[in-house]
């Protein structure tokens, strides 16, 4: 009885909009306050590790329209990344000695990911399940390999070499590369980007949100529970697979971008296959289709990685000397922490409701035939 009223008082709190406004606000100062706080606790690394979490929330967020909403299996989605890191070098660097403003580069980058993102989508259309898994894992490769190779006859991307020098982000004629101080406050660079990488953080969520939300949506939705079901209902399947396919990848153009701002440098060796896989765990670790287990799972799989680095410093404390390679046992615990977790977890750290019943009606279908069976066989 107490267990039930405390869940029934927790629901009716969790409904009371002066809770759910000042959950907001506390984690609105949180966020801003979070640079300072990790900059004194763990060293400034460590805003910078929290800059990059920002850049694979919003490359998940892209992923998850594609995989989470409309249940269509990407393992090529660097590549719209790389597209977006690649033309913001080029058109901001002395590599063809143009440097065109970052308000003009960044809805550049989107729109030219979007483009690729219907050249991926379109051939693709009737493609499903492993088919279309294997078809944009080649997508992603071939991305990959002209970045490499297109640097002769004409030098276009440098080849492996990559393109260095690119211009910092200018923000209202503010470079985020150089410190600035407001209101008695020292605000380093990696602050600058922090902040900039947050705000438009937020704005893809709010996006993918509201893109939750509409009717196109619920059209994907209904194209990963049953494409021929949904086709059916008179939902076009074709152009809500070719504008999952846009709006995924013009996230992910965004992220390149601002990835080539914030480096300094691009090179292909940032957009291996592994990168694909990585973004895509981040979605499926999470919770496909929820926005906020996105948000988590991508947060995480940046976070422990580099949290594991800790390893080595930690074996020679307790052992006196280092038994096993830090970067080998960090990769050995990074995997078996995802296994661990897709196995007491399959749907997810924060999986969507509906996902939850969907899976637990699963369960109870699946034990109902094992019982069937049982007895049959008695």
């Amino acid at each position: 009885m107490v267990m039930t009223s405390l869940a029934q008082r927790w629901a009716q709190l969790r409904r009371d909009p002066r809770v759910v406004w000042a959950a907001y606000l506390l984690l609105a100062l949180l966020l801003i306050a979070l640079p300072f706080v990790t900059d004194w606790v763990a060293g400034r690394a460590w805003v910078r590790i929290a800059a990059f979490a920002l850049l694979y929330v919003m490359l998940a967020l892209g992923l998850n329209i594609v995989v989470g909403y409309a249940g269509l299996l990407d393992l090529g989605y660097v590549a719209f990344f790389a597209v977006g890191a690649y033309l913001y070098a080029l058109l901001a660097s002395p590599h063809f000695n143009i440097h065109l403003p970052f308000w003009a580069l960044l809805p550049a980058c989107a729109v030219i990911a979007c483009v690729f993102g219907v050249l991926l989508g379109a051939p693709t259309l009737r493609l499903r399940g492993d088919y279309l898994a294997i078809v944009t894992l080649g997508f992603g490769e071939i991305i990959r390999i002209f970045l490499v190779n297109l640097n002769a006859p004409v030098n276009i991307t440098n080849g492996p070499q990559g393109v260095n020098l690119i211009d910092p982000i200018h923000v209202g004629g503010w470079s985020l590369a150089q410190p600035h101080a407001f209101l008695g406050l020292a605000f380093p660079a990696v602050y600058n980007y922090y902040y900039l990488f947050l705000a438009l953080t937020l704005a893809v969520i709010f996006v993918s949100m509201r893109l939750e939300d509409s009717r196109i949506g619920r059209a994907w939705v209904a194209i990963r529970e049953d494409e021929v079901a949904a086709a059916a209902t008179g939902i076009d399947t074709r152009n809500m697979k070719l504008l999952a396919f846009a709006m995924g990848a013009s996230f992910g153009g965004v992220s390149g971008g601002l990835f080539a701002g914030f480096q300094g440098f691009v090179s292909p060796e940032s957009f291996t296959l592994i990168e694909s896989i990585m973004i895509l765990c981040m979605v499926v670790l999470g919770g496909m289709g929820h926005i906020p287990g996105v948000v988590l799972g991508a947060i995480l799989l940046v976070v422990l990685p580099e949290a594991l680095r800790y390893l080595g410093p930690l074996q020679q404390a307790l052992f006196g000397r280092v038994l096993a390679d830090p970067a080998d046992l960090r990769l050995l615990v990074f995997g078996l922490a995802l296994i661990l977790v897709m196995l007491l977890r399959p749907s997810g750290l924060w999986p969507s409701p509906v996902r939850r019943r969907e899976l637990a009606a699963e369960g109870d279908i699946a034990r109902q035939e094992q019982a069937s069976v049982y007895d049959a066989a008695r």
